[in-house]
């Protein structure tokens, strides 16, 4: 990615029509406290750049509010289903309020993880096998014996984890037979379907896309090394409970193909400015698509930041840019 000459940021004050920036953030969901903090720190990072923006959550004053004080463009950095299943993005289009990130069909997709991975792997994206199944089949047909069908058709270990949903929230690896029950139950308590998927034992690794204009391009890579030996909620958002290696530490070419899937994953789905694939790289080199996030964690532990600056870039840079591409065509 080339560094920019100049912000666009101060082209625009230079001309007399600062950029105003809404940053949504919160929302109802299990990952509202994640997503303040990922709003609260771009609020800062746009703040540092000279973008006067404000955070706002999606609730029944956002668009009045937008309405009787249009923003420039917004800035979705909500987490979970309000900022990741398209709805709200939905809405805003109804509204005709711009903003960064994908639209909302592409979310709906990236949404669902299972749907997700049928659309990459037929864009020839190497992803681990599955099978997704809502609560009411393992009630209907009886777990005991959809559970051994799973097991002899995808093998131990597995990953079980909610069908939608970021965080991890609910993920969990089985390595025997008896404890399935309970994660399966546990994922239940997400949503309505589970996703158990082959467990691929490798390297996790981050990989972040971002388009500033000229298309997608990836960002390093980010290796992903938690204290327990799973990334799970608390090993993602507690501080010093993961190391993180940026970039990763992969051979040239691995880098290489990990780099390729991210940018396959984001033109596949639809995505547009920014996203973060997760992926698993094993020990033959092959990388392996997990899931991919449209409203990416920006957090002080969160991947994308530190892509970016592995990268050379400035986080409030990247994210003014990205405001000013979206945002209306000031009125003269």
């Amino acid at each position: 990615m080339t560094e920019p000459a100049a912000s666009p940021v101060a082209d625009r004050s230079a001309e007399g029509t600062p950029l105003r920036a809404v940053v949504l953030a919160g929302g109802l969901t299990f990952e509202r406290e994640v997503s303040l903090s990922s709003g609260t720190q771009v609020l800062e990072e746009l703040a540092r750049v000279g973008v006067d923006a404000e955070l706002r959550d999606a609730d029944a004053e956002l668009l009045p509010g937008l309405a009787a004080a249009p923003a420039d463009a917004v800035f979705v950095a909500l987490h979970g289903a309000t900022g990741e299943d398209g709805a709200l993005r939905a809405v805003l289009d109804l509204a005709g309020v711009p903003y960064v990130g994908s639209p909302a069909a592409a979310c709906r997709l990236a949404w669902d993880k299972p749907a997700a991975k049928s659309v990459v792997r037929t864009a020839g994206v190497t992803t681990p096998d599955w099978v997704a199944l809502p609560h009411s089949t393992f009630r209907e047909l009886g777990a005991g014996a959809v559970l051994d069908l799973i097991v002899a058709r995808l093998g131990l270990p597995l990953m079980v984890k909610p069908a939608s949903g970021g965080s991890a929230l609910g993920a969990q690896k089985v390595s025997r037979v008896e404890d399935l029950p309970a994660a399966m139950v546990s994922c239940f308590a997400y949503g309505d379907t589970v996703l158990v998927e082959r467990f691929v034992d490798g390297v996790e690794v981050a990989l972040s896309v971002v388009d500033l204009g000229d298309g997608p391009e990836a960002l390093p890579a980010v290796e992903i090394v938690p204290e327990s030996g799973v990334f799970d909620y608390t090993a993602r958002y507690t501080p010093g409970l993961t190391e993180y290696h940026t970039p990763a530490r992969l051979a040239d070419d691995v880098a290489a193909r990990a780099a390729q899937l991210a940018v396959r994953v984001h033109e596949a789905l639809g995505l547009a400015d920014l996203s973060r694939t997760d992926a698993i790289v094993s020990s033959d080199g092959e990388v392996h698509f997990l899931e991919v996030n449209v409203s990416p964690g920006l957090t002080e532990t969160s991947m994308f930041p530190m892509a970016v600056e592995a990268a050379g870039h400035d986080l409030g840079d990247v994210l003014s840019r990205l405001l000013t591409r979206r945002a209306r065509t000031p009125q003269g």
